[in-house]
């Protein structure tokens, strides 16, 4: 199978190349990426546990799905695409924002990326994939960010990065928690 490769990016989200995504990561170079929270009518959070035999980061939780843009892809098509590969579902999904960041990991790998974060609304359970999932769970956003505090190392370095932005989006927005 031939290897994934990212969008090359710089501040402003401008393409300047490609590179196969575990050189990026290797490299620490700034790429393109973008990040699910799928909400249901409850207001609770979509969050999956990432299969075991990933190469960074098995077994912990993260938000609904995540994953790179492919070249000419836009980021909700992106955010489609991969919702369907991981959680076995389709919902319309809106860009609420974007923003960089950097995650080391212990592996010597690093998370350097433009992350489009996106939110959509779904009620059902989802047919997760076995090959990227592990497990799944509906939790309100406080609970969330409640566990992160007590338990951080439960969940993935990005998750609790993006997920602090997200949960004042969602305060801001008048979210119910």
């Amino acid at each position: 199978m031939k290897e994934e490769r990212v969008i090359l990016v710089n501040q402003f989200d401008e393409q300047i190349g490609t590179m196969p995504k575990m050189e990026a990561h290797e490299k620490a170079v700034l790429h393109r990426a973008f990040s699910v929270f799928i909400l249901n009518d409850k207001g609770e959070l979509l969050l999956q546990q990432r299969a075991a035999h990933k190469y960074h980061s098995p077994l912990l939780w993260t938000n609904t799905c995540c994953s790179h843009q492919r070249e000419g892809e836009s980021n909700i098509d992106a955010g489609k695409r991969r919702l369907m590969e991981e959680m076995g579902f389709q919902t319309e999904l809106k860009e609420l924002f974007s923003f960089i960041y950097k995650a080391p990991f212990d592996n010597g790998l690093t998370e350097h990326e433009l992350d489009h974060v996106m939110l959509g609304y779904y009620n059902d359970a989802p047919e997760i994939n076995p090959e990227e999932v592990a497990d799944w769970k509906w939790i309100k956003p406080r609970t969330v960010k409640e566990d992160i505090a007590i338990n951080p190392d439960n969940y993935t370095a990005w998750f609790k990065i993006i997920f602090e932005r997200f949960y004042g989006h969602l305060l801001k927005n008048g979210f119910e928690q």
